[in-house]
């Protein structure tokens, strides 16, 4: 063999050899990295999409930090996308309302409540009115009759605090459904959209969270000159976090636990902590259980959202 030949030969040899020793290190990692799960999370969409975004950004990234691995935060279409993602498995820890998470559960049986905010315990729903509908505040809820022949919306169809526990007060003030003007009430999908369909008159009233009611306030969104709260109602269970039943399999051992801990351990003096906190409207989080929601439950099956 010619030495130029030979030459080439022994280079293309060492090139060989050299080969798996070179890409290893950025193969390698990036394999591992694959087999590595991720928690997805969500939520229920009862606000707009900016403030969903911002928030439940910021809690892929806590959570991350304080358990070690990879969160994702996954958006959903709609409450009803929230508990059919669940069920499927295609999201691991979602924020879901009283009437969703009951929902959840019973398509997912060993799904866990994680944890729930310190307001949800009681939580409230309000009912306002645009200032030109003539509604006048009141407070024996028999009031509510004054909304017979009035355009009326909900929030989305299986939210507790914009559908489910408004209806059941209105039921027990005797006002049905079929009441409302055009024969059925609206449902416009959100808390905010409610809160501006109510203020531009498109309805005369609607029912709503009552923590969106106040942040609207508080923003300037809703104009007290426009549209006004005329009942507020008893407190309820409603909010939690629930987690699907496999976590521990799939995480390790004892990861469910850690996760109810990094939640419940969230408090406003860490500047992180109180900025998420504070978009959930919150001082801190504290446990739950199954059994809080059964009063949920009872009032999702009396409506049919439950069957």
């Amino acid at each position: 063999m010619p030495t130029r030949d030979r030459w080439t030969a022994v280079a293309l040899g060492l090139c060989l050899a050299l080969a798996p020793a070179v890409l290893a290190p950025s193969v390698r990692p990036a394999a591992a990295q694959a087999t590595r799960p991720v928690l997805r999370i969500s939520a229920i969409p009862d606000q707009n999409p900016e403030k969903l975004n911002r928030l439940y950004g910021q809690v892929a990234q806590l959570l991350s930090k304080q358990l070690g691995v990879s969160v994702q935060y996954v958006p959903v279409i709609d409450y009803a996308a929230a508990v059919s993602a669940f069920r499927t498995g295609s999201l691991d820890l979602v924020w879901f309302g009283g009437l969703t998470g009951v929902q959840a559960r019973l398509q997912k049986p060993g799904a866990q409540v994680i944890a729930q905010r310190d307001i949800d315990a009681a939580f409230h729903s309000v009912f306002i009115a645009n200032k030109a509908s003539g509604l006048q505040p009141f407070t024996n809820p028999k009031g509510l009759r004054e909304l017979k022949g009035k355009r009326f919306t909900f929030g989305s169809e299986s939210s507790t605090s914009g559908r489910l526990m408004p209806q059941i007060y209105l039921q027990q003030a005797g006002v049905k459904l079929s009441d409302f003007a055009g024969g059925a009430p609206g449902f416009s999908g959100s808390h905010d959209a409610t809160i501006a369909l109510v203020q531009s008159g498109a309805y005369q009233a609607g029912a709503v969270n009552e923590q969106v009611w106040k942040d609207n306030l508080r923003s300037g969104k809703a104009n007290r000159n426009k549209v006004i709260a005329i009942w507020r109602t008893p407190g309820y269970p409603d909010y939690h976090w629930i987690g699907q039943p496999d976590l521990d399999a799939r995480f390790g051992k004892g990861f469910t636990g850690k996760l109810r801990g990094a939640i419940i351990s969230w408090r406003p003096t860490n500047p992180e902590q109180k900025a998420i906190l504070q978009l959930f409207g919150a001082q801190q989080f504290t446990g739950a259980k199954a059994s809080d929601y059964a009063p949920i439950e009872k009032m999702g099956r009396q409506i049919g959202k439950i069957r």
